[in-house]
């Protein structure tokens, strides 16, 4: 690990502990392969960045999304953030804690989707 790494692994791993509900609850699908039998990780670095959830190996995040992304700044950063992760070759799927709360089975085909779409790539 570089030593500029250092701080978003120590951040990572707080948040591991930290997780909202809707991590948790989604969390519960994706882990041990579960879903489309793909590997996921939780609270991953990526360069400066975590990812809530990384398939490593189809190069997928999906990001579970609160109430704190609707203003200007928060929107500014996350388009930052996507083209810099779009840039190392991650797409990126996002999901509302609403439709995880609400349609739980809606947001796992959504992931199962994109699961199927990166294997064909």
């Amino acid at each position: 690990m570089r030593e500029n790494e250092k701080p978003t692994v120590a951040k990572a791993r707080s948040l591991r502990r930290r997780m909202t509900k809707a991590e948790v609850i989604l969390w519960q699908h994706l882990r041990r392969g579960q879903l489309e039998g793909e590997h996921f990780r939780r609270q991953v670095p990526v360069g400066p960045y975590i990812a809530d959830f990384a398939c490593s190996r189809l190069k997928l995040i999906v990001e579970v999304d609160g109430a704190t992304h609707a203003e200007d700044h928060e929107l500014a950063h996350d388009a930052k953030r996507e083209a810099f992760l779009a840039a190392q070759g991650w797409a990126l799927h996002r999901v509302s804690n609403s439709d995880v709360y609400e349609n739980l089975s809606g947001v796992l085909e959504g992931i199962s989707i994109e699961l199927r779409q990166a294997r064909e790539h």
